[in-house]
């Protein structure tokens, strides 16, 4: 680096802060699976000689669940490979172009995509799967949430997996998280009658009170998951948005309605156990010819314009309410990421890096 920059005295070359992953991961992630550190340094100019090239300025970082798997040095079947040891985790995020010698992207440029680093600047080499924003007039961290992944997750769940129909009754777990608090929403627009879970008081309130759930209760204070369903859910349960696993999803297939329907987005309960735990009830597919399909959000966005020209107006309108969790700092990075895994966001989880 030192050479460079006696070749090219005008470049500038910062510190580039970084948050690096340490090694593979059993059980629970801890912070301390993650080191944050400056050591790395990058040149704020791009050779223009090397076409395809974009130079980024992260901007906000989402912390997601499916980011626990990547912890494991097979993430069997997935989609997205395993973070590697000693180098940045990545996910999604939203950045904004400070050089480019890719022909689609200028300075300027503000994007979003699933391989953000999670650094300070990055250099792109592959742009195929960013995405340029166009709306700006919401807030730009809402690219990690209700206008990205976890948004489209709630959008093609609901609507492309479950089929609702006005008078559904819905059930969400997990259900003020950056997923469960939309599906919710989505489905109140729809007609559908909502009853969503989750893990403290706090988010109860929320649900019922913010999102307009008409049920919501608190999990962690239910010692029969099965006889709270039938006490919130009388009447059985049309969809299940599965956000959780395990007891949870044993318990709602004893309370599903016959045609019932269940998008299964997550099992955030069995991430960090090694054995995962056992469904017992799964008898109840046949006998209430239930539906039961998982489902990955990438596989849907070429109905991403059509999301879009859906939820923006509902924004603009008020008509849906977005919670986000914000934290500031790459140094505070590692215990956003590892707080959902015990509840502690309330909303969507984001790492501010800058703001602009």
């Amino acid at each position: 680096m030192a050479e460079v920059m006696e070749a090219l005295p005008e470049v500038v070359v910062v510190r580039n802060k970084q948050v690096l992953f340490k090694d593979y991961v059993n059980g629970y992630p801890k912070e301390s699976d993650m080191v944050v550190t400056s050591n790395a340094t990058i040149r704020l100019e791009l050779p223009k000689n090397d076409g395809g090239l974009i130079l980024s300025k992260n901007l906000y970082l989402s912390c997601d669940p499916y980011m626990r798997g990547r912890m494991k040095e097979t993430f069997t079947g997935s989609y997205v490979p395993s973070f590697t040891p000693g180098s940045p985790l990545s996910g999604y995020g939203v950045a904004k172009v400070l050089d480019s010698t890719h022909p689609d992207f200028k300075k300027g440029d503000l994007i979003s995509g699933p391989f953000t680093n999670w650094e300070e600047y990055s250099l792109i080499t592959n742009a195929e799967s960013l995405i340029k924003i166009q709306h700006t007039d919401v807030p730009l961290s809402y690219y990690t949430g209700i206008f990205g992944m976890p948004g489209m997750t709630a959008y093609v769940g609901f609507y492309e997996i479950c089929s609702p129909k006005k008078g559904d009754i819905v059930f969400v777990s997990a259900a003020s998280g950056a997923v469960g608090q939309l599906v919710g929403q989505f489905a109140k627009l729809h007609g559908c009658y909502v009853v969503g879970s989750a893990g403290s008081n706090e988010k109860v309130d929320l649900l019922k009170n913010k999102f307009g759930f008409d049920e919501a209760f608190n999990y962690k204070e239910e010692p029969d998951l099965n006889a709270a369903l039938k006490r919130y859910c009388p009447d059985g349960i049309d969809i299940y948005f599965e956000n959780v696993g395990g007891k949870m999803l044993d318990a709602v297939l004893l309370n599903m309605r016959v045609g019932g329907r269940i998008a299964v987005c997550g099992m955030i309960s069995q991430y960090n156990i090694d054995q995962h735990e056992g469904i017992h009830n799964l008898v109840f597919l046949i006998l209430k010819s239930i539906k039961m399909k998982g489902f990955l959000a990438p596989d849907y966005y070429h109905l991403y314009p059509k999301f879009l020209e859906t939820v923006l107006p509902l924004i603009h309108e008020g008509k849906i309410k977005y919670v986000e969790d914000m934290v500031e700092g790459l140094e505070n990075a590692p215990s956003a990421l590892v707080g959902l895994f015990s509840g502690k966001n309330v909303g969507k989880q984001v790492v501010v890096v800058a703001r602009q």
